[in-house]
């Protein structure tokens, strides 16, 4: 983002526990940075819709200049997931920030682009993991990931317990279950009648492969990263 983005969005922070992620909010961020309310409109087109977007790609840079800053090679690799969506959860500071912005991604004109910035999340998360995915799991890893980041969000929004230690429970419970998963899928692999019965479906899967880079920003998956500007 630009330094006058960043100066309304961090303006607007205070304002939206009580106007949400709203014009009003974009209007009053602008009057508190004295940014004309035209060059504001440039920045945040959609107004409130574009400035919790922005906010929650910020979330996201935070996060990935964690796990980079982070040495996890001694953690298991589950373990490497839930600290990442441990720490994306902990970018974003103030619930009331997160509450707005799911109350607004709820309404149906505004569902896709929350689901474009929790699909970036994901993709963010298994990407700063170094995941290597080559075929249609590049697919079903993000998907799943979005399930449980999603999933766990919305049980942080609601916890009141010390440290909010009640959602990391749940988190690492969501993660064992999809590591369940997992294993289900590693013992049809290694089942040498399920793998023969699965051979047609597995050879059409293997023809997925996941998008070129270049190709990435034209799908409707696609958040381009903050660091991109």
């Amino acid at each position: 983002m630009t330094d006058q983005s960043e100066k309304l969005l961090d303006a607007a922070l205070i304002h939206v526990p009580f106007d949400g992620w709203s014009d009003e909010t974009l209007r009053a961020a602008a009057n508190d940075c004295g940014i004309d309310l035209a060059t504001a409109r440039a920045l945040f087109p959609r107004g409130g819709v574009d400035m919790a977007l922005a906010f929650h790609r910020r979330g996201d840079a935070t996060m990935a200049a964690r796990l980079a800053a982070e040495d996890l090679s001694h953690l298991r690799f589950r373990d490497r997931v839930a600290y990442a969506v441990r720490a994306r959860i902990e970018a974003a500071e103030d619930r009331e920030l997160v509450r707005r912005g799911t109350t607004l991604f709820a309404l149906p004109p505004y569902a896709p682009d929350g689901l474009r910035a929790i699909w970036g999340t994901a993709d963010l998360i298994w990407t700063s993991l170094g995941d290597r995915a080559e075929d249609y799991n590049w697919y079903t890893k993000r998907a799943t990931l979005s399930g449980v980041y999603s999933s766990t969000v919305l049980y942080w929004l609601g916890d009141d317990s010390p440290d909010a230690q009640a959602t990391w429970n749940f988190l690492d419970r969501r993660i064992d279950g999809v590591m369940q998963f997992e294993r289900v899928k590693s013992a049809v692999d290694k089942n040498p009648v399920a793998r023969t019965l699965l051979a047609g479906p597995r050879a059409v899967l293997a023809c997925i492969k996941p998008p070129a880079s270049a190709m990435r920003e034209q799908m409707p998956g696609y958040v381009r990263p903050a660091q991109e500007g």
